[in-house]
């Protein structure tokens, strides 16, 4: 007969270390507690961890690192994940995308086709059909959910509707310097950035709209108290101030919302976005108090995939909570000041209009002011879907 195949240790119950260890082995083990005689401690079994991971942290209103990590281990890689690293940002990238949308004229209650969409240009060219993460399509959809919930297939529509070359522009706007494709894949993140860029364009809403020139080094000063380098916080205006604000707000709905759910547990204003590459390659959280901006990253050097379940959510957000619990545990608890140019309304979360008795569900959502919405919810009998828009997309580009 044949043989019996190996099963590996974690397939089934461990109860004693002799069916796994022997004498004169040595292992990996973490201290969990002071044990009870006959034993001294009790310990966990652990394994030299393969993946790696990065993180970021800048100031809002100055753009001076506080930290940086580029890996999980400076003796066995001096690699620099946090600068020196390109990786596809998945999600993370579709705020830069939502945001150059709302300076198109788009607005948070915008309602767009979540539906198959097939993208094809000439006969040589593969047919594309963008999918969301659960391979599932939700119909009407307003702006502000498509970018809480990561929708993919919205995302996409709304960068053809802007045109690809505005969206790199205004990538290199707010500070992206990577090369990025030119093809509606853009709108999933598909071209590979630093975390250093992709933290530095979000701090970009977290400040203002103000673009700011990352230092590292203060100040240096020689024996003899001579200043031979000093830093200064260095600005550029990047979007307007509006257009930063409306993003912070939709950005505090993906944490109270929508896939950044796991920061609630920071109990204080914060915003952001989780980002998870195609097989789960890559994954991101980049979020920002009105004080600290912070990015972090995860994954294999060599780009396998981490497994089931290892989405931005999972594997990335749970480390920016923690860091962000520790630096900010004795600081103030903080708000995002509203601009002038700024309103806030009432909005029916389904149909993109202000809210009435007949809304089921409602939100309060940030607006440049004067293009909050002016109509009413009204009857269900009667309803209407707000400011449907398909981009006018042709028979050929639909299912």
């Amino acid at each position: 007969s044949a043989a019996k195949p190996e099963v590996p240790y974690y397939a089934h119950s461990l109860k004693l270390p002799s069916t796994a260890l022997h004498t004169g082995d040595v292992v990996l083990v973490r201290i969990k507690d002071k044990g009870t005689p006959p034993f001294d401690w009790i310990l966990s079994l652990e394994q030299e961890p393969e993946i790696q991971g990065a993180l970021l942290s800048m100031e809002a209103h100055s753009g001076r690192v506080r930290v940086m990590v580029g890996g999980r281990d400076f003796d066995v890689s001096q690699f620099n994940r946090a600068i020196q690293s390109r990786r596809q940002p998945g999600s993370a990238f579709k705020p830069i995308i939502y945001a150059a949308a709302l300076d198109r004229g788009m607005n948070p209650s915008t309602v767009i086709l979540d539906a198959p969409y097939i993208s094809k240009g000439s006969p040589e060219e593969e047919i594309w059909r963008p999918k969301n993460y659960k391979k599932k399509f939700f119909g009407p959809t307003l702006f502000r959910t498509a970018l809480i919930m990561s929708r993919n297939v919205i995302t996409v529509k709304i960068l053809r509707e802007i045109g690809v070359y505005h969206a790199i522009q205004y990538a290199e706007r707010v500070g992206i310097e990577s090369e990025l494709s030119p093809d509606l894949s853009l709108a999933l993140g598909s071209s590979g950035i630093s975390l250093y860029e992709l933290t530095r364009a979000y701090l970009v809403f977290a400040n203002g709209g103000m673009l700011a020139e990352p230092f590292f080094i203060n100040r240096i000063v020689d024996r003899s108290g001579q200043v031979i380098e000093e830093n200064q916080p260095s600005f550029r205006e990047a979007i307007s101030k509006e257009t930063a604000h409306v993003m912070t707000d939709l950005l505090r709905a993906v944490i109270q919302e929508g896939t950044g759910w796991r920061i609630k547990a920071l109990k204080r204003p914060a915003a952001g976005k989780t980002g998870t590459t195609n097989e789960l390659r890559d994954a991101w959280f980049i979020g920002f108090t009105p004080s600290l901006v912070t990015g972090a990253w995860v994954g294999y050097d060599d780009r396998r995939p981490m497994g089931k379940g290892e989405t931005g959510s999972r594997a990335a957000s749970p480390i920016w909570l923690y860091f962000m619990s520790q630096v900010l545990k004795d600081q103030p608890v903080e708000d995002f000041a509203v601009p002038e140019g700024v309103v806030f309304a009432k909005i029916d979360s389904k149909t993109g209009l202000l809210a009435s008795p007949h809304s089921e569900k409602t939100v309060f959502q940030a607006f440049k002011e004067g293009t909050e919405p002016k109509e009413y919810t009204p009857k269900p009998q009667a309803a209407k879907s707000g400011h449907f828009s398909q981009f006018d997309m042709d028979h050929s580009q639909q299912q």
